[in-house]
């Protein structure tokens, strides 16, 4: 494997590695703040960081009062000032100084941009503190007070005003913007208007000075801004050396993307770190181009911005993406959250189907159980509607239908749960309709001859949705379907069978790796202690649609061996249809996620049979099989789907929902992509 290669680097897909710095702080001592400084910064370049950003007049120290009007002082940041830019050019970093910096007869608490040998521009703080322990407009004028737009620094005239846009001319979304400390508690932060104005990633500058329960008030404002700004957002405090006369530091880091945490670092360290993170500013692109109200406030509240161009690494970086990275995107790592979404998924399910059964009138329901996981759970799902209705679950009427391949583990498996259950279950053998339509057809099955093509299979698959159709019609009920997003993803299903058509379709919003912890999940109440060891037996059951007979080596039909496996197919749907990545970029996630299992990237509860690993290769071959299913050869029957409640973030595959697309499509753009990038094993 070259590792040499560019598809190896993050830097190739669209990631900036951002470092919050951590700086032990020496009071009114400029030159040994910016030793601190340097080493920070080399020691970033070292780890491959793009731009390391620090807190706020972290060159003069924040808490030294008046100090910050003394001419010694403020000579001496101008002069580390150039110092650290120089270390910029060696190393390539771009950095985010704080610094009281003087224009015409006023003092500014800045942000000075550096790199590549230059000051690139200084913000100064818009809002200054002036209230409880804060005293700041006693040294500093706010940024609309400036009266000039450029300030001299070492000689040179470099921009100077709040809201400048830094943009990497060779490194396309590679734009970030600052803010200082105050200006992130304002009702109207300044990195609002930086965002519409084309900033991905937003800065801040903080000294911030800690009290009880303050630290949880900063990440929420990170989240909530990076959130609402569709941005990635760093924040970084002051911290062990600032002056403690009335006031204490933790030195609190975060990295926030779209809302969600990439890393902290440690709060009250008593030594200078870094705090580093991988900020996908392609994505965050690609989620502002289909938010249609950030572009329409990008056109109803932008601004005209001073753009200032500089010029990034662009060398090939290697090793881990510095981020988290689930390999189950749509199952939480952390339990809490495991939970609370099961609880979500469920409940969104059994309320969708509550609602239609009131609608509708209808008393009873008609459900194939296969004694497969995806039956499983639309079957459960229909207990608690009928209970929460205080309907009869005798009125759930579920049909087991064993055709040629059928095993008696399933068959066992899905008679035992219709009895724990309570609902009111039936089993109709569909082997003798099959062979008398085989021999209608003329198929050689009927001959005698061990012929398994597609027409044996969807025979069996047709005659059992015809079979719930018609108990529908003769139960005055509805017919509930089973088949879930990753199926209807795949195209794994037969076009007006059961798992693609039906009344109404609980699942058609879960991926298959969410099914298997919401049975899990269900398995755990209290309320099921009768059907727990049948769900945990199914959850153990291989995945197969039982339709062609076991072959001679005793090995059944396996879905995964035809379609790929669901752990991959899910990650390859997650990220193509929630942020319209392109197929080199999912790739290499899948291989960060999938390829080195001694990270110990799984998740809470995986199963011990997904607990595995995917080469390069293994992943660009599966992922051609999804493209083509995906984008080619199976949108038509996406195009007729029931209804059925969304779930996930960007999970629905409804052509009334979150995806539409042309039944002609083709995918050549896609598969063309990846093979120009990707390389081979």
């Amino acid at each position: 494997m070259p590792e040499a290669h560019p598809f190896f680097s993050a830097r190739t897909h669209g990631f900036v590695r951002v470092a919050a710095a951590t700086p032990v702080v020496h009071i009114a001592d400029p030159k040994a703040n910016a030793a601190e400084h340097e080493a920070l910064i080399r020691q970033a370049a070292e780890q491959g960081v793009d731009l390391i950003v620090f807190p706020e007049l972290s060159l003069s120290a924040y808490a030294i009062d008046d100090l910050h009007m003394q001419a010694a002082l403020l000579e001496e940041v101008e002069a580390q000032i150039e110092r650290l830019a120089a270390v910029t050019e060696e190393t390539g970093v771009v950095a985010v100084i704080g610094a009281p910096i003087r224009s015409g007869d006023a003092l500014f608490n800045c942000a000075v941009a550096i790199g590549g040998g230059e000051v690139l521009g200084v913000i100064p703080k818009t809002y200054l503190p002036n209230y409880r322990e804060y005293y700041e407009k006693r040294w500093f004028a706010p940024a609309p007070a400036r009266t000039e737009d450029s300030v001299v620094l070492n000689g040179e005239t470099v921009d100077f005003a709040p809201g400048l846009i830094f943009e990497a001319v060779n490194r396309p979304g590679f734009v970030f913007a600052v803010e200082i400390c105050e200006d992130f508690w304002a009702p109207q932060p300044p990195s609002t208007r930086a965002a519409l104005a084309g900033a991905r990633i937003l800065l801040n500058l903080s000294a911030s000075n800690i009290v009880i329960g303050k630290a949880d008030e900063r990440a929420m404002l990170s989240a909530s801004q990076s959130s609402r700004a569709i941005a990635a957002y760093v924040f970084t405090a002051s911290g062990w050396g600032e002056s403690t006369t009335d006031l204490a530091w933790d030195g609190q880091t975060t990295i926030h993307e779209l809302g969600a945490k990439l890393a902290e670092g440690e709060r009250f360290a008593l030594t200078s770190h870094l705090t580093v993170a991988d900020v996908d500013v392609d994505r965050i692109g690609l989620d502002r181009l289909r938010n249609g109200t950030f572009a329409e406030c990008v056109r109803n509240e932008g601004e005209a911005a001073t753009v200032v161009p500089f010029e990034a690494q662009e060398s090939v970086v290697t090793g881990p993406l510095l981020r988290p990275l689930d390999r189950f995107p749509f199952v939480p790592d952390d339990p809490a959250r495991l939970d609370q979404d099961c609880y979500e998924a469920f409940n969104i399910q059994v309320q969708g189907l509550m609602r239609r059964l009131k609608s509708t009138g209808s008393k009873k329901i008609v459900i194939g159980v296969s004694g497969g996981l995806d039956s499983t759970q639309a079957l459960l799902v229909a207990c608690r509607a009928f209970d929460r209705l205080q309907m009869p679950r005798t009125d759930i009427l579920a049909f087991t239908m064993p055709g040629f391949a059928t095993s008696d583990g399933t068959k066992s498996n899905a008679w035992s749960l219709m009895t724990a259950l309570g609902v009111t279950g039936a089993e109709l053998d569909i082997r003798p309709a099959a062979e008398q339509m085989l021999k209608d057809i003329g198929h050689p099955f009927a001959d005698g001859q061990p012929v398994h093509d597609i027409t044996f299979e969807n025979v069996q698959a047709g005659l059992r949705t015809d079979y719930l159709f018609r108990l529908a019609n003769q139960n005055h009920g509805f017919v509930l379907g089973t088949g879930d997003l990753s199926e209807l993803a795949l195209g794994w299903a037969t076009y007006g069978v059961g798992d693609h058509m039906s009344h109404y379709n609980v699942n058609g919003g879960v991926a298959k790796t969410l099914i298997r912890h919401l049975i899990r999940w269900v398995a755990d109440r209290d309320d099921m202690a009768s059907a727990a060891d049948t769900l945990n037996a199914i959850l153990d059951t291989e995945i197969s649609p039982e339709l062609v007979p076991a072959g001679a080596d005793g090995k059944i039909q396996s879905t995964e061996a035809t379609v790929g496996p669901y752990a991959l197919n899910d990650f390859f749907l997650f990220y193509i249809t929630r942020f319209g990545l392109k197929p080199s970029k999912v790739a290499y996630l899948a291989h960060q996620a999938w390829g080195d299992a001694s990270r110990g990237a799984w998740p809470i509860n995986t199963p011990d049979e997904e607990k595995v690993e995917y080469d390069l290769a293994t992943i660009k071959f599966w992922l051609r099989k999804f493209l083509i299913r995906f984008f080619q050869t199976s949108q038509f029957k996406r195009s007729a789907l029931p209804n059925g409640p969304k779930v996930v973030t960007g999970g629905s595959l409804s052509p009334r929902g979150d995806w539409r697309a042309p039944s002609d499509g083709n995918a050549r753009v896609w598969l063309d992509e990846l093979d120009a990038n990707v390389p081979e094993a």
